[in-house]
């Protein structure tokens, strides 16, 4: 398992007030969301919310039920049209960079009796101009064995899925890596485990990492930047300085507390 400590001096998110600054031309920016707005039979979704990520960030979206972080992953990966609104990756439209993301969803829907291996499954996500190798590289990479390529897909256990899911997803090397709720029912140690090999992508390969999350526990531990919506953006920055009770009860409504992991 690839383990590392974090390193702490990377440029951080710019908030909503920063789309003043819309004309600038910025080569450090991973994403840039400029006045999103989304409906859904005229139930406004997202409300003009607009941040700027910057290169080799980890960063969550994070709140309540129902409050759009789907959605807005959903829009960033042009699964849905914004009614109004523009997206920039790595400055230029999706179309343009769409080969250097990587993308792991909320839920994962297959057919466990059909039967396709871990390799055959990874298989047909690598890149033709990539070596065959490249599957071992990146199943060593999220801390797996070599030995579970000839295992059937349907076979994996729940934590074993969601690293071949994050191998398939790093396989041809994304600039950015979009995970959808990727902790969701995992335990205390595979989580720990989870946030290791995100730690390890981030600084061994400069990944920008933008993930959904419930746990606010776990986004205070690790990443760097946190983006709070709920339809429109509440907050956005550092963890320590965003998450304040205050903002917490803002977002989420009545107390939020934070509870402590031991890991």
């Amino acid at each position: 398992m690839p383990t590392s400590s974090h390193k702490t001096n990377k440029p951080k998110v710019a908030t909503k007030n920063m789309h003043a600054h819309k004309d600038r031309a910025d080569l450090h920016s991973a994403l840039t969301v400029q006045h999103l707005c989304v409906s859904f039979d005229n139930n406004e979704v997202l409300k003009d919310v607009s941040f700027t990520l910057s290169e080799g960030t980890i960063a969550a979206v994070i709140g309540p039920n129902g409050s759009g972080k789907t959605t807005l992953i959903s829009t960033i990966l042009g699964l849905v049209k914004p009614e109004k609104g523009e997206i920039k990756i790595l400055g230029r439209h999706l179309h343009e960079v769409r080969h250097l993301i990587g993308y792991v969803p909320q839920r994962f829907h297959f057919d466990k009796y059909f039967p396709i291996t871990v390799r055959e499954y990874l298989d047909l996500a690598r890149h033709k101009n990539h070596a065959k190798s490249r599957i071992e590289e990146k199943i060593r990479e999220v801390g797996l064995d070599l030995s579970i390529l000839t295992a059937k897909l349907g076979t994996l256990s729940g934590g074993q899925l969601q690293r071949v899911l994050i191998a398939q997803a790093i396989l041809n090397n994304p600039s950015i890596l979009i995970l959808d709720e990727p902790a969701t029912g995992i335990d205390i140690v595979g989580e720990a485990a989870f946030v290791n090999i995100l730690k390890h992508l981030n600084e061994e390969h400069n990944t920008t990492i933008l993930l959904v999350s419930h746990d606010v526990t776990m986004v205070m531990k690790f990443v760097d930047e946190v983006i709070c919506v709920n339809k429109k953006l509440l907050c956005a920055g550092p963890p320590r300085t965003a998450l304040t009770p205050r903002k917490l009860e803002d977002l989420y409504g009545g107390e939020s507390h934070l509870y402590e992991h031991s890991h």
